[in-house]
C-alpha cells in the first residue's frame, strides 16, 4: 500500500492490484471505492494513517460495481452506518442484483498466458470469490454529492459497466477515473494512460467512446482505479487511448 497526496486533501492509495482515494477538507472526508474484499485492512489502516477515523466517513462511493472496488464497501456499511453510493445505473449491480463482470470462461480462455496466470491467483488470493454485495446500497443524487466532503460531480461514462462513473473533484483541479481507463495493470506491459483489456469491459467500444467524451473537464490530476497517478491534463490522457 502506498499513500500520496496528488492534490490537497486528495489522497490517493495503491493496493496490491486496486486503489482507493480519501478526499478530505473541512467538513470530513469521504471514500472513493474501497479495493478487493481482502484489502479490508488496508483500507481501514489507510484512513487511520491519515489521522482519521472509519466510522467517521461520510460516505463510500463507488465508482462501478466491480468486486476490485467494491470489496470494502459491505463491511463499511454493517460495521459503520456508512452510506454507500453510486449512480442510479450502477445501483442494481453494487447491491449484488446484477453481474457485469469478466466470466470464469473469458479468462480460462487466456489463462496459458503467464500473465493472465499471475492475475488469476491474485484475485483467488484477494478473496473476490468470496465477495460480499453492498445490499444497502443507495443512488445518489447531484444535491448529495454536492453536499459531501470535495464536492464530487459524477460524470457518466457507460461501457466499463452499464452505470460506471468518473468522479471530477472540482476543487482540486482532479479526477477518479476508476476503470474508465487506467495507468497500469498486470496483464499490461506498460505505465501510462491506456483501455484495459476488452474482457474487463461490458462494451469495449462504447467504453473507449465514453472515455475519450472525458477530453474537455479541466483537470490535471488523474486518479484511476489501476496504476499510478497521472499529473497531466486530462485531455492529454485521452489523447493517449486507443483500443
Amino acid at each position: 500500500m502506498n499513500i500520496s497526496e496528488p492534490a490537497p486533501g486528495i489522497h490517493f492509495v495503491e493496493g496490491p492490484a486496486s486503489n482507493w482515494i480519501i478526499v478530505s477538507d473541512p467538513s470530513g472526508f469521504v471514500m472513493i471505492d474501497g479495493g478487493y474484499p481482502a484489502d479490508r485492512d488496508a483500507v481501514l489502516d489507510s484512513v487511520r494513517q491519515l489521522g482519521l477515523e472509519p466510522a467517521d466517513a461520510k460516505a463510500m462511493l463507488i465508482t462501478h460495481g466491480h468486486v476490485d472496488h467494491t470489496g470494502s464497501a459491505a463491511y463499511f456499511s454493517r460495521a459503520f452506518g456508512t452510506p454507500i453510493l453510486c449512480s442510479p445505473e450502477e445501483l442494481a449491480h453494487v447491491q449484488g442484483k446484477e453481474k457485469h463482470q469478466v466470466t470464469m470462461g473469458q479468462v480460462l480462455a487466456r489463462i496459458w498466458r503467464p500473465k493472465v496466470f499471475r492475475w488469476m491467483l491474485h484475485v483467488i488470493k484477494a478473496k473476490a470469490l468470496q465477495a460480499e454485495p453492498a445490499t444497502l446500497a443507495e443512488a445518489w443524487t447531484k444535491q448529495k454529492l454536492a453536499n459531501l466532503p470535495g464536492r464530487p460531480q459524477a460524470i457518466s461514462v457507460p461501457g466499463h459497466t452499464p452505470g460506471n462513473v468518473a468522479l471530477f473533484l472540482p476543487d482540486a483541479g482532479a479526477i477518479a477515473v476508476g476503470d474508465t481507463f487506467v495507468s497500469g495493470h498486470p496483464l499490461s506491459n506498460r505505465l501510462g494512460p491506456q483501455m484495459l483489456q476488452r474482457m474487463f469491459h461490458s462494451d469495449p467500444e462504447a467504453a473507449l467512446s465514453s472515455a475519450r467524451q472525458l477530453e474537455g473537464l479541466q483537470a490535471n490530476v488523474i486518479l484511476p482505479g489501476h496504476g499510478p497517478a497521472l499529473d497531466m491534463p486530462l485531455a492529454d490522457a485521452v489523447a493517449a487511448l486507443h483500443r
